[in-house]
């Protein structure tokens, strides 16, 4: 029996938004389970709509390889849409930048 939460916490910031990341479902379906919105449109990692930023914590993915250079992954750009949390998560949101 595992006793790691079922989620983790996550923040959009510059506003401060906070809500719980389900281990198990994506960061998009956990920012419209708590009633955030972000840009989303294919839901399957290829149309780069929902690209954001992650500025702390930590990702997987389902897929090999989601829709991102390895420069963007580098730089810390992450596909909620298909994107899974492992920590707590500090997201950037894309239209603040």
């Amino acid at each position: 029996m595992s006793t790691e939460p079922p989620f983790f916490k996550a923040c959009i910031e510059p506003d401060g938004h906070r809500f719980d990341a389900g281990r198990e479902q994506s960061l998009l379906q956990s920012m419209e389970q708590a009633g955030l919105q972000w840009p989303s449109s294919c839901r399957a990692g290829t149309c780069r709509t929902c690209m954001g930023h992650l500025s702390a914590g930590q990702v997987r993915y389902k897929m090999a390889w989601p829709g991102m250079t390895a420069e963007e992954k580098a730089e810390g750009c992450v596909l909620p849409c298909v994107a899974f949390p492992v920590s707590d998560v500090v997201l950037i949101d894309p239209f603040s930048i």
